[in-house]
């Protein structure tokens, strides 16, 4: 008999969300772990540039006993850019439990207060599902199993979020 199933993904390249001229866009992840498995996902940079307006959401839905780390990189604009309008949201359950609702408003007008971004312009994130991350400074454990490593930066290579647990 084999063990649970281990899928391991791992982006080659960044995307960019280009101006829209008006319109908008959508990023929708519907994630399902059954039977222990476990997801180990390598998110690489989601650059949102000027006049872009994207809502991106993830939903994850896991029994007991799976794991899941992933990993988001979310930039604000390419080099010398402001950046456009970004919607995050994000729902995960282990079993019926709701262990994680974050709503993330990062449109230009919203996100330059010192609760949410300040004078970065990269949010960096590692959450864990299933399983908690090291404690330090500047990790939320919820109050579920899980955790939130969260990493605000001005370049993205300034993050010490590099390999996922």
């Amino acid at each position: 008999m084999s063990g649970p199933v281990r899928v391991e993904i791992v982006e080659t390249a960044g995307t960019v969300a280009y101006g829209m001229r008006g319109a908008s866009a959508r990023w929708d992840v519907d994630i399902r772990l059954t039977a222990g498995a476990r997801l180990w996902w390598h998110g690489e940079p989601f650059v949102v540039s000027a006049d872009a307006a994207v809502t991106r959401s993830m939903t994850v839905r896991m029994e007991s006993g799976c794991r899941a780390a992933l990993r988001e990189s979310l930039v604000l604009g390419r080099h010398g850019e402001a950046g456009g309008a970004l919607q995050t949201l994000t729902r995960a359950w282990i079993e019926d439990e709701l262990v994680l609702a974050e709503d993330l408003d990062l449109s230009p007008e919203a996100r330059g207060g010192w609760a949410v971004l300040g004078s970065a312009r990269c949010l960096d994130t590692v959450t864990s599902l299933g399983f908690r991350l090291p404690e330090d400074a500047q990790t939320l454990q919820l109050e579920g199993c899980g955790s939130i490593a969260r990493r605000l930066v001005h370049e993205h290579h300034e993050s010490d979020l590099r390999r996922l647990p």
